[in-house]
């Protein structure tokens, strides 16, 4: 009886063992998504980088011209072809289309609507009837950004010209996961010296990040 006794009480504590180790893989698991969820809702990317290349002050006017590099990233990290625009001022702005999924898409990490969809329309300087602007993408064009082929085929086009149209209706856009859409300018006083970060959150908007030139770079 004393061996079944003992036999019944080891039984007994592998079977309790088991059911912690069952119970803490799952909390583990429960703990490993939570992660992810938050790692997904604060996660952002890099979306362009501006710096100027060349900046005057009109000694009468007291006005800046400054010309600037604009260098956007596709999805996938890689420089586009860059771009220069020079403008009479400096306080630059850039007007963006800016589509956001809705939150749980971003907290699964969907793989096409787990992150803000971001449209650069133009570049321009605010200056009432002297308004200058500089077009980056057309309306009704593909993104450059997310551009498969090139010149875009027209599968490509008849796709971003539903996803933009569906984007600004706010009947439609909820068929298809957009929590909303909504035209955004952040903008940035531009001066040498400082490279100009655009990122977008996987869970918002836009913003401008600046940070010195490295020295190494400022010769070049």
């Amino acid at each position: 009886m004393f061996a079944w006794l003992k036999k019944t009480v080891r039984n007994f504590l592998i079977v309790a063992v088991l059911i912690c180790l069952f119970i803490g893989y799952f909390k583990f698991k429960d703990y490993l998504l939570l992660r992810k969820i938050v790692h997904n809702l604060k996660a952002e990317s890099r979306v362009a980088e501006a710096l100027v290349t060349e900046a005057s002050l009109d000694e009468y006017t007291r006005k800046y011209t400054t010309t600037i590099k604009f260098l956007e990233y596709d999805v996938k990290g890689q420089p586009l072809k860059p771009r220069y625009f020079t403008f009479k001022g400096n306080l630059i702005q850039f007007q963006t289309l800016v589509a956001r999924f809705e939150d749980k898409h971003v907290e699964a990490g969907h793989r096409l609507k787990g992150k803000s969809v971001y449209l650069f329309l133009k570049a321009f300087v605010l200056d009432g009837a002297n308004t200058q602007e500089f077009v980056i993408t057309p309306v009704d064009a593909v993104p450059d950004g997310y551009r498969v082929g090139n010149p875009p085929r027209p599968l490509e086009k008849e796709i971003w010209r539903h996803f933009w149209k569906y984007a600004l209706d706010p009947e439609s856009r909820g068929r298809v996961g957009i929590k909303n859409a909504q035209i955004e300018a952040p903008g940035s006083v531009f001066v040498p010296g400082t490279i100009y970060t655009l990122i977008i959150e996987h869970d918002g908007g836009l913003r401008i990040d600046a940070r010195p030139i490295p020295e190494i770079l400022k010769s070049e």
